[in-house]
């Protein structure tokens, strides 16, 4: 590997905000906040969404239609919500 040219590759700490999930991963990303892992100090990156929360691999499916945009296409198209 040429010296030099490649970014920074370290241990990060993984946390999933919406279930506070937290894992141990290799990444380039960095962050000013850390946290002692083990002994080791990482830095701490945060996600809104991971697998642990996406709807498609937790199998639930949330609306966040605040705009009320769904209610306006199924009033105008005529279908009909649910499953």
């Amino acid at each position: 590997m040429k010296e030099g040219i490649h970014p920074d590759y370290h241990k990060v700490l993984f946390v999933d905000n919406a279930t506070g999930n937290q894992w141990v991963s290799r990444s380039t990303l960095s962050s000013d906040k850390t946290q002692e892992v083990d002994g080791e100090e990482m830095p701490v990156i945060r996600l809104e969404i991971s697998a642990e929360s996406h709807p498609f691999w937790t199998g639930q499916q949330r609306s966040l239609d605040a705009e009320g945009r769904v209610d306006r296409f199924r009033k105008r198209y005529g279908t009909k919500g649910g499953k």
